[in-house]
């Protein structure tokens, strides 16, 4: 198992190659670096062809190579490994992707309309990649703990291994939240909710939580974790706290979702405002 980061040489995707590189030499894996490159072959009926290809080839192994030593000074002892894909960068990246243990994505990139703060190849992934992607931008709090967003969905469990499995690595704390907002319509978003729990209703669902986690407990004794229940949606709680935290752990689809969609919506909200990196959980369990 690899983790692979994709880079299209901007800013965003070094510090995505970084990121991978940094969790690489955490969990002692290799990382595969990969950037894709569009050519089109009917040009190469024409003489211009190869020389546009060899010049298109050229400039992606520099900007490999750029990579390469970024990713060698933040993780001197991972074995790296750099490849050009010839094709457009969606198919090419998922295509690479299978297999992975993860795959590592800058939030922008080239062509990045002004105001959005996720590009379209990186959406692209999140929602369709076949292993879990991290989306990197803002910037992580090393001191922080992770935190993850839960609900009851079928994903909870594939997101508290993720997330267990996130903090004993990066050897910090966890953070366990959990939104007790309805599903509303967006447009009601900002009402004030008259369905706030007793205080005995809150430590009894603070005691299912705790069941919830009680087998992630036995598995990982070293991470230390705090449950945090709130009234706002988990969207807006997860943004408003993500400058303090090193990793926001969601899964790809959840409570409130809807229906035919690849991402859910708390997912892609993250992906477009949160501050710090942001891990989206696939599989069978998270779709």
């Amino acid at each position: 198992m690899t983790i692979l980061a994709a880079t299209d040489g901007t800013d965003w995707s070094m510090a995505a190659v970084e990121w991978a590189a940094i969790e690489a030499q955490r969990r002692h894996t290799p990382l595969r670096i990969v950037h894709a490159f569009d050519w089109d072959w009917h040009e190469s009926r024409f003489d211009i062809g190869n020389e546009y290809v060899d010049v298109s080839r050229h400039l992606a192994e520099g900007l490999l190579a750029e990579a390469y030593d970024r990713a060698r000074e933040c993780a001197p002892d991972v074995g790296i490994e750099t490849e050009a894909l010839i094709g457009q960068a969606t198919p090419q990246l998922l295509e690479a992707a299978r297999g992975a243990e993860l795959l590592v994505v800058g939030g922008r990139g080239r062509g990045g309309f002004t105001g959005l703060r996720l590009g379209s190849v990186s959406h692209r992934m999140a929602a369709h990649s076949p292993c879990p992607v991290v989306v990197v931008h803002g910037h992580d709090v090393p001191g922080g703990p992770v935190i993850a967003g839960v609900d009851d969905s079928p994903a909870a469990d594939q997101v508290l291994g993720a997330a267990f499995d996130e903090a004993a690595v990066q050897g910090c704390d966890l953070i366990i939240l959990r939104s007790l907002a309805p599903a509303i319509p967006p447009w009601l978003a900002d009402v004030r909710r008259a369905d706030l729990l007793s205080p005995e209703d809150r430590a009894a669902k603070l005691r299912r939580i705790e069941d919830q986690l009680a087998p992630w407990h036995d598995k990982y004794p070293g991470v230390r974790t705090a449950t945090v229940l709130t009234h706002d949606t988990a969207a807006s709680a997860l943004i408003l706290s993500s400058r303090k935290y090193r990793l926001v752990v969601v899964g790809s689809r959840g409570h409130g979702a809807v229906g035919g969609t690849v991402l859910g919506s708390v997912g892609l909200q993250l992906l477009h405002h949160a501050a710090c990196p942001v891990l989206i959980v696939r599989g069978e369990a998270a779709r």
